[in-house]
C-alpha cells in the first residue's frame, strides 16, 4: 500500500513530538521530515529526539527526509555559499540514514543571476553531483532530485531535463513536485510521470490555484487524475502532502490543520487504494 505522508513544515511552529502525534491523529502513516523544521534545525539537529518520536508513534511507519534548502544554493556563484550548501546536502545523507529513512530529497540549486543557466552553472551543478555521487556509494538511500517550478534561472524544471539527468546519473532517483509541475501547465505532471516514472521514488502532492502553489487537494479532479496516472504506472512510493499553510485565509490551529490532512488522506486513499 502506498504510504501517505505529511511534510513536517506544515506544522512549522510545533515541536517534533507534536508533529509526529498530529500525523498519527490525521491517519497518515508517513512523514517527510525537513531538516529545517525549526524545532530541529534551531536546536543543533538533535537526531536522537526524532528517532524517539518514531519509536513513540508506531503508526508513522515511513519517514523520508528533505535536505536543507533555505538560504542555500549548491550552484551559487559565491564559492563559500556553494560549498556550505554541498556540505549540508552530504551531511543530510548521514542524518537520513540515522533516522531510518530510505529516501532523501534534494534541490538542484539555481543560477544566482536571474538569467538562463550557462556552462559555468552546469559545471557547478556537476561539482554538486560529484559530491553526492561519492556519498551515495556508501549508503543504501534513494537520493532524489526534485523538479523546480519554471524560472529563467532554474536548472531542473522540465521532464526532458530530469530524464537527461537520470540517464547520466544511474544512482540518482526523482522526487516529483506536482505543484511545481503545474506552475507550467496542467499536463506537465503527466509528462513527468510518463517520461520519468521508472526512477520516480517520491511524490510531493498539492494543488495549484492561480499563482498559489501547495494548496490542499480538496478532492480536486485534476489531483485525482494525477493519482490515477501514478497508479497506472505502478507507483508504490510515498505520497507526501506538501501544503503551505501561509496560503490559508487565516492562521490555522493545529486541530484545523489535522482536519485538512484527514480529509486529504481519505481522498488519497480512495484514489490510490
Amino acid at each position: 500500500m502506498v504510504p501517505l505522508a505529511l511534510s513536517s513544515m506544515f506544522f512549522h511552529e510545533y515541536t517534533s513530538p507534536e508533529i509526529f502525534s498530529f500525523g498519527s491523529r490525521a491517519g497518515l502513516d508517513g512523514i517527510e521530515y525537513w531538516l529545517e523544521t525549526p524545532h530541529f534545525w534551531l536546536r543543533g539537529l538533535p537526531v536522537d529526539e526524532v528517532i524517539a518520536c518514531r519509536n513513540d508513534n508506531p503508526a508513522i511507519s515511513t519517514i523520508t527526509v528533505h535536505a536543507p534548502v533555505l538560504d542555500l544554493n549548491p550552484c551559487s556563484i559565491n564559492p563559500e555559499v556553494a560549498e556550505v550548501s554541498i556540505q549540508y546536502a552530504v551531511r543530510s545523507i548521514a542524518i537520513a540514514e540515522r533516522l531510518g529513512a530510505h529516501i532523501l530529497t534534494l534541490h538542484p540549486g539555481r543560477r544566482t543571476a536571474k538569467r538562463p543557466p550557462g556552462a559555468a552553472d552546469a559545471a557547478r551543478f556537476e561539482h554538486y553531483l560529484a559530491a553526492l555521487r561519492e556519498a551515495a556509494t556508501r549508503n543504501s538511500l534513494k537520493i532524489c532530485m526534485e523538479n523546480m517550478e519554471p524560472a529563467v534561472n532554474s536548472l531542473l524544471c522540465t521532464p526532458e531535463r530530469v530524464r537527461e539527468l537520470l540517464d547520466d546519473e544511474p544512482w540518482l532517483f526523482f522526487t516529483l513536485d506536482v505543484s511545481h509541475a503545474l506552475a507550467k501547465a496542467e499536463e506537465e505532471p503527466f509528462r513527468y510521470i510518463e517520461i520519468c516514472h521508472d526512477r520516480l521514488a517520491n511524490v510531493h502532492l498539492s494543488r495549484k490555484k492561480g499563482k498559489l502553489l501547495h494548496l490542499p487537494l480538496d478532492r480536486d479532479p485534476l489531483m485525482e487524475s494525477v493519482m490515477h496516472a501514478l497508479k497506472d504506472v505502478g507507483y508504490a512510493g510515498p505520497l507526501t502532502l506538501e501544503i503551505d499553510d501561509l496560503n490559508f485565509p487565516h492562521t490555522f490551529s493545529a486541530e484545523e490543520k489535522i482536519a485538512v490532512l484527514s480529509r486529504d488522506r481519505a481522498f488519497m486513499r480512495e484514489c490510490m487504494g
